[in-house]
């Protein structure tokens, strides 16, 4: 048994993975009396796996369609390959993932390192590497190296593995302290940030890069240590029968490359968005949006869309400026042209809520004039770039996708057509010849990230909420133990 499961762990991706499995066999004790498909078959017999998660942007969390993220995108994955439905406990933080895990089974998919001497549980094969990331808060000079930490005001989670990184810097830096807790997440430890609570923290830079967008006053700062596996864990002592198929599943992912696509889904998304304009956005996101913030909803009453998307869809056409004018004439918040306005009964283009209300149906006709064989996201998406190109070339784009032997009722597929409106080769094949198609593909992209950010946004308030109910003579470092220098 020993030997198949070092075959199979010898044949990961990297040598890094294969020293990590080595390991993982020192530890493992002997299954010889336990039959190895005994908790797989409990799982099939049941008719559900339980995961024990956490509820956060990076792990799982409540989204625009339900239930997302990168490690419940996974489990889900992996439970319509066994067979059964997926039974969801997200209530823990870092440290009670584990015990729930030895106590009361599945599995565990909480962005856990792998850690070699964790009794009671067996680790999956690696999925991702996490890099401990140091991030300060903005206006510290300076905070480039480890030597730098000392002296600050410095957090971390426990259980997480970023604590980890931080005594293997403290042998070095004795001096060094800091305060962790396993009652945050990582959004509100950035928050205490951004309070001044704490000068720094340590987290994981696939993290930051999902929650930096809502930080604009926390920085980003150097990579501490060597990475980290994240793995899923199962208890030991029940068979090996769930391992073995999570670790095939696994590996399927990766050879496929679908592991690579959920990464760059969930964590590789933030780099078309400059964090200036980033910046500016969460400045006009409290400034100005409030003030159109009932108009939105109305219009998405009326329309049937998402008020969160109308409003991406504002920000992106003039930044929620009511007194917008482009060069050709469009103006007003939605850049309505003369006659769209006109047609949709628009008498006042610089009018806010008129700009709203005649932008919207504009939009919800562009999708009821699309072929009925477009559907879900797609049709959204096409509508969208329609808005802004037209919908005579978006047409044409559908024509050069098929022409390339590709969907017209995928927007993958039209997204990549449109940009080739702007080359003669194809433009003369087509009907209305030439657009500028890049920049409608730019156009929806950025409209999906605006909207995202908004609904974090709206969501990380409500998360908040409780947080800002802490009465006023607590101490929030209270949730946080001390961990001291060691001289």
């Amino acid at each position: 048994m020993l030997t198949l499961i070092c075959r199979h762990f010898l044949a990961c991706s990297s040598y890094y993975y294969a020293l990590t499995a080595i390991a993982l066999l020192v530890m493992m004790p002997t299954f010889s009396f336990v039959p190895e498909g005994e908790h797989l078959e409990q799982i099939r017999q049941r008719d559900f796996i339980t995961l024990h998660t956490r509820n956060t942007p990076t792990t799982y969390y409540e989204g625009r369609h339900g239930p997302t993220g990168f490690e419940y995108e996974l489990m889900r994955r992996f439970a319509d390959r066994l067979g059964v439905s997926l039974n969801i406990d997200a209530s823990h933080h870092p440290e009670s993932v584990l015990p729930a895990v030895r106590e009361k089974g599945d599995l565990g998919a909480a962005a856990l390192p792998l850690l070699t001497d964790t009794p009671g549980i067996h680790y999956t094969r690696p999925i991702i590497n996490m890099q401990p990331l140091v991030v300060y808060r903005r206006g510290l000079n300076g905070i480039t190296e480890p030597s730098d930490l000392v002296g600050l005001s410095l957090g971390t989670l426990s259980g997480a593995g970023t604590s980890k990184a931080l005594r293997e810097l403290q042998e070095d830096y004795p001096e060094l302290s800091w305060r962790e807790s396993h009652e945050l997440e990582v959004a509100e430890l950035l928050a205490q940030i951004e309070d001044g609570r704490f000068d720094a923290a340590v987290i994981f830079e696939h993290q930051f890069r999902i929650n930096r967008l809502f930080f604009k006053n926390v920085e980003h700062g150097f990579p501490l240590g060597d990475p980290v596996s994240m793995a899923w864990a199962v208890p030991s002592g029940r068979g090996l029968g769930l391992l073995k198929a999570a670790n095939r599943f696994l590996e399927d992912l990766q050879q496929t490359g679908a592991l690579d696509q959920l990464v760059a889904r969930y964590f590789g998304h933030d780099d078309y968005l400059e964090y200036v304009g980033t910046r500016t956005f969460l400045t006009h996101l409290d400034a100005r949006l409030p003030r159109f913030t009932e108009d939105f909803k109305q219009a998405a009453e009326n329309t049937g869309f998402d008020w969160k998307l109308l409003a991406a869809i504002g920000y992106q056409e003039s930044h929620w400026d009511p007194e917008a004018v482009s060069p050709t004439g469009v103006r007003g918040l939605m850049m309505l042209t003369r006659p769209t306005a006109k047609e949709m009964d628009i008498e006042n283009r610089r009018d806010p809520a008129q700009s709203i209300d005649g932008g919207s149906r504009y939009l919800r006709s562009i999708m009821d004039r699309l072929p009925d064989d477009i559907t879900g996201d797609d049709r959204l998406f096409m509508a969208m770039a329609a808005y802004n190109v037209g919908l005579g070339h978006l047409y044409d784009a559908r024509k050069i996708a098929e022409m390339r032997d590709g969907d017209p009722d995928s927007w993958a597929d039209v997204r990549e057509a449109l940009p080739l409106l702007q080359q003669r080769e194809w433009h003369s094949k087509t009907r209305h010849g030439y657009a500028r198609g890049g920049e409608p593909v730019i156009y929806v992209r950025n409209i999906r990230r605006y909207y995202e950010m908004i609904e974090y946004v709206e969501r990380s308030r409500q998360q908040f909420f409780q947080l800002e109910q802490t009465p006023v003579n607590a101490d929030p470092l209270l949730m946080f133990e001390l961990i001291p220098p060691l001289d």
